[in-house]
């Protein structure tokens, strides 16, 4: 009688958790429209906005010559996105727009990215192609994030920030792309938005 009192609880248990995640709804904290752009990835192939409607995307900001957070943040990119296979989610991409325009060219990108295991690399659209004032300018009209190359230094400001844009082109949701402690980074967080966000759309 008490074993099968032990498995009725546990029984129960499952299914609320199972119930608990069945509901999940993706809840955004912001709501930015993205401008317009066109750019060039590491492939050397064209990406614009119009490009990548109709599937969600993971942005950050970055460029290859930076020496503080750049290449922890594409570090927890790769693992956000072993996060997302796990969970079996193939309809999204991740776009990194470079702030060193003038010094990350597709090929300078595409040896960057060599360094990190990619789990998929196709989804993958590190851009550059424009100049130092449209980044600066993109930055903060689409996402409220400041991007600043002080004169006479090769490092750039900019943010530490991953953003979920959706299928139409909206920054709907922003999460802490770097943190001393990897920990602090939400992975399974931004995966199971995303996860949520592609099943809502399928189901409108």
């Amino acid at each position: 009688m008490k074993k099968k009192l032990i498995c009725l609880i546990g029984i129960l248990f499952i299914a609320t958790i199972l119930g608990a995640c069945s509901n999940y709804k993706f809840k955004g904290n912001i709501n930015y429209k993205i401008e317009d752009f066109k750019a060039t990835n590491h492939r050397g192939e064209t990406v614009t906005l119009e490009s990548l409607k109709g599937k969600p995307w993971i942005a950050m900001f970055m460029f290859t010559n930076c020496t503080t957070i750049c290449q922890p943040m594409t570090f927890n990119m790769t693992t956000i996105q072993e996060k997302l296979a796990e969970r079996g989610i193939e309809d999204y991409n991740i776009v990194g727009f470079s702030v060193d325009p003038a010094n990350d060219t597709p090929e300078v990108l595409s040896e960057y990215l060599n360094h990190f295991s990619v789990p998929d690399e196709s989804k993958w659209n590190l851009v550059t192609g424009y100049d130092q004032k449209f980044i600066e300018q993109f930055s903060v009209n689409s996402f409220k994030a400041i991007t600043k190359k002080p004169a006479n230094d090769d490092q750039v400001i900019h943010s530490a920030r991953f953003y979920i844009v959706d299928e139409n082109g909206i920054a709907v949701k922003d999460y802490l792309g770097y943190d001393e402690n990897p920990e602090g980074v939400p992975y399974d967080t931004i995966a199971i938005d995303m996860e949520t966000l592609i099943e809502e759309r399928l189901e409108k």
